[in-house]
């Protein structure tokens, strides 16, 4: 359901004013009496709110977040997470659990990543979605990551670069790059120049499995997870062949507790679970993949549950 409201922009023509079922419908090319009951059940779930004086549908702060220009919007998100790329594997979740591994092959016929670059118009509100989620996060992040001017920051498997932009925005004096595939590189470039930034960023192409640009400061928000054990070590020892000395690491990603007390964790391991390869990690266990890499862990800083800001440097 919220997909649909965020897809005919409900929530954007309710920010205004009330409106009746037939007004929304009037204005969203949609079915009168079918809209009438969508926003039945958008008042049932807390989406939107209703007068039995005016008999008009309103908008409430829940619904707000659905809006394309809201502040911390998750209008792409609660699009993408409804969308194909995701669903089919959640559907197949049972499968996943007896298996014990993602069903991307199963649902798509091939991994998500190639599913996304095959579909770039589902991989642009899987980027943007991704970007909404963590975006909070993110600036939360920030504030516990020194940089000193002359910093090149690469923003590894950045998608639009929300990390590494919010970065040079928040640290005058240093530069970035955008590194991801192929397929994301218009919207990211795009991005860059919508924030003014043209001139201290650039977008770079590639294989993070491969080699990854030279820089000093390598941000990794919400890849780890995406992956095996082994194929994190890969990701990790890239980065630290191609830092510059004194460089620095920052994974930024939910961390798993206990089984008594996993934390919100644990739901989107299950996502893991169903879409990927990789999953939530406790500390310790970052700590082992850091080790592999011949890394270590230099600072740990608790974000928002369940989000870390995790550094770490060459041994």
């Amino acid at each position: 359901m919220a997909r649909t409201l965020a897809e005919l922009r409900i929530p954007d023509l309710l920010h205004d004013q009330p409106r009746s079922a037939k007004e929304i419908a009037d204005a969203a090319g949609t079915h009168p009496e079918a809209t009438r009951r969508l926003m039945r059940c958008a008042v049932y779930t807390g989406l939107a709110a209703f007068s039995d004086d005016t008999e008009n549908f309103s908008s409430t702060p829940l619904l707000d977040r659905l809006r394309a220009d809201a502040p911390d919007s998750l209008r792409s998100l609660a699009i993408a997470w409804n969308s194909p790329g995701h669903w089919k594997q959640w559907e197949r979740l049972p499968d996943a659990v007896r298996a014990g591994h993602e069903q991307s092959k199963a649902a798509h016929g091939k991994p998500i990543w190639e599913y996304f670059a095959e579909n770039p118009g589902e991989a642009d509100l899987f980027s943007q979605g991704a970007a909404e989620l963590t975006a909070p996060v993110v600036r939360e992040a920030i504030s516990s990551i020194p940089t000193t001017p002359g910093d090149v920051v690469v923003d590894v498997g950045g998608a639009t670069g929300t990390f590494v932009l919010e970065m040079l925005e928040r640290h005058q004096g240093t530069t970035g790059v955008v590194f991801d595939l192929p397929h994301v590189m218009d919207a990211a470039k795009q991005t860059i120049a919508d924030r003014g930034l043209a001139q201290r960023c650039s977008a770079e192409s590639g294989d993070f499995f491969t080699s990854v640009p030279e820089g000093d400061l390598y941000l990794l928000k919400f890849i780890l997870h995406d992956w095996d054990d082994d194929a994190c070590v890969t990701v990790l020892e890239r980065c630290r062949a191609a830092m510059k000395p004194s460089g620095r690491i920052v994974i930024v990603d939910m961390v798993i507790g206990p089984p008594a007390t996993p934390g919100s964790a644990a739901l989107m391991d299950l996502n893991m679970l169903s879409m990927t390869e990789g999953h939530e990690r406790e500390l310790a266990d970052l700590d082992r993949i850091f080790a592999a890499a011949g890394l270590r862990r230099s600072t740990t800083t608790a974000l928002a549950e369940p989000y870390f800001a995790v550094e770490a440097v060459a041994v």
